[in-house]
């Protein structure tokens, strides 16, 4: 392995490269080795310049970046991507990471800063902005909603349930067997921690759920 990071720039504002390609030309141990506007040429430019990092923008047109960031990793899966934004977003943060992303940074990140995640990253060593590492706590210690669980299809059986089906009725409907009915009514009462039809139609009703 080389002591000097390759990276590549994926950014749709000509100033935001340029002052990223500024920084990179005055770090000793990175080099700059192309630019890209888009997702798309991202991906066409990673093929011909094989960078170790790449700092991808996520709010791009043509290509976004969780999609350029979801193909590059598939094609080039020895390339690490930190993600570099202004948008703190939850969703945003889970769907880059989802796709592959190894960091998350935002774009008023100090230049030593950015410095030690390029090389952690080329180590495969992931960092996080506060606000991404915020957002993730509070995804996954947030209460979740009653409900969230249920299959498309459980909704659609307890819909019917609202409507005051029985389960032939619903077999019917679906064009389904009985038995399968009768396994999606006892998974919803499962699921949503009642033990009779009414009490899961009430709670239905009250929580919007079908």
């Amino acid at each position: 392995m080389s002591d000097v990071t390759r990276v590549m720039i994926v950014d749709d504002h000509a100033m935001v490269r340029s002052g990223l390609a500024a920084f990179l030309s005055v770090t000793d141990d990175c080099v700059l080795v192309g630019e890209a506007e888009n997702g798309a040429q991202a991906l066409r430019m990673c093929a011909e310049l094989s960078p170790d990092v790449v700092l991808m923008d996520l709010v791009m047109p043509d290509m976004d970046g969780v999609a350029a960031t979801r193909a590059l990793r598939e094609r080039f899966p020895a390339v690490k991507v930190i993600a570099l934004t202004s948008f703190p977003e939850e969703q945003l943060i889970q769907s880059v990471l989802e796709a592959g992303a190894l960091s998350y940074l935002l774009k008023n990140v100090g230049a030593d800063e950015l410095t030690r995640a390029i090389r952690a990253a080329r180590q495969g060593q992931a960092t996080l902005a506060p606000e991404a590492a915020q957002a993730l706590i509070a995804r996954v210690t947030r209460p979740k909603q009653l409900g969230h669980d249920l299959s498309a299809r459980e909704r659609e059986v307890l819909s019917l349930m609202v409507q005051g089906l029985n389960n032939p009725e619903i077999a019917d409907r679906l064009v389904v067997g009985r038995s399968t009915v009768k396994f999606h009514v006892s998974s919803i009462l499962g699921k949503l921690g009642v033990q009779s039809r009414t009490e899961a139609v009430a709670l239905a009703v009250q929580h919007r759920l079908a």
